[in-house]
């Protein structure tokens, strides 16, 4: 949510205020859908972390870092969303400068987030596919805890130091009725780079070799199906299938972030040269948004396992004692 930096009078111009112009019908079912997107948001990514943390057998690296997305998402639908699509429908700020500050911080921390979250899982499956040896052995779920972790910090450590340093991290110049938060020329390109570019090529890069890998692993797989096998070629041909499917469910993931990614960025990139509007902003920010509400939909359709926890969630069985061993694999 962060727009190159021109002058105060013409953003003022072009977020301005405008009278609500649709029927009470329209306007009551305009906030009936936001609160079911922001329902689904909330409560699919929360059946993703109770699954994850829950389960013993869902403690895997690949799943931590699920894990890691679907809290970033949660939080998307509980603290950017709501506000974001009452902006939306009320064509007007109308929360104050302080809460300004809360919501612009809290969306730039965790759009980055996100973007690095996905960054993480592209890497994750390069390693798995590309050397599953080093990958069985060297990485484990307390490391990719870590990582997670340190990921977590370097995000809040840059949405700080650019907040501070932009010298707009009191929110100090907005429009009435409006929320936004402009970036100088140094500060623009910094960002532009470090969320945009560096992790949108990492990911492309990565997942270009991952399908290239795994199109291999499927001409493997295919030869070691025309002959008889040894027990140990089986459980490889088994393993490689599962990593295949697993870096094809995570690809189809990628996708849809990168389809929802690409549009906010691109209007962001031509700030300085179209006339800004209010509408053409919030909507492909809205779509951002929107992929926290996809993710767990692509879970469900594409995770049997995800699909068996939420059987056991619903119906309760997750506090019958040694739930946490049930087989959901």
């Amino acid at each position: 949510m962060n727009l190159t930096d021109f002058n105060q009078s013409d953003r003022c111009e072009h977020f301005s205020c405008p009278e609500r112009s649709v029927s009470p019908a329209v306007y009551i079912l305009l906030y009936v859908c936001s609160a079911a997107v922001v329902l689904l948001t909330v409560c699919g990514n929360l059946l993703v972390i109770i699954s994850v943390l829950h389960f013993k057998q869902l403690h895997t690296p690949t799943n931590m870092l699920v894990l890691s997305l679907a809290v970033s998402d949660f939080f998307v639908g509980a603290l950017v969303m709501p506000s974001m699509l009452i902006w939306t429908n009320e064509s007007c700020w109308n929360f104050g400068t302080d809460f300004c500050m809360f919501f612009m911080i809290t969306a730039s921390f965790l759009m980055t987030l996100s973007i690095y979250n996905i960054v993480l899982i592209a890497v994750d499956r390069y390693l798995a596919l590309s050397n599953p040896f080093f990958y069985m052995n060297r990485v484990s779920v307390r490391i990719t805890r870590v990582v997670n972790v340190f990921f977590w910090c370097v995000v809040v450590a840059y949405n700080v130091a650019y907040m501070y340093f932009n010298g707009n991290f009191t929110i100090s110049v907005m429009c009435p009725g409006e929320c936004y938060l402009f970036l100088d020329e140094v500060w623009s390109v910094i960002d532009l780079v470090f969320s945009f570019i560096f992790p949108l090529s990492v990911i492309i890069i990565l997942y270009t070799r991952v399908f290239v890998i795994a199109k291999k692993h499927a001409t493997a797989i295919r030869e070691l199906n025309n002959h008889t096998r040894p027990k140990t070629q089986k459980i490889t041909s088994h393993s490689m299938k599962s990593e295949r499917k697993a870096a094809k469910v995570l690809g189809i993931l990628v996708s849809v972030f990168l389809l929802c990614l690409l549009p906010y960025y691109i209007y962001s990139l031509l700030g300085e040269t179209i006339e800004l509007q209010r509408e053409t902003f919030q909507s492909v920010s809205i779509l951002f948004c929107l992929n926290s509400t996809i993710n767990p939909v692509i879970y469900a359709l594409f995770y049997p396992w995800f699909r068996r926890c939420i059987k056991l969630i619903i119906t309760l069985q997750i506090f019958q004692t040694d739930s946490a061993l049930i087989n959901v694999l």
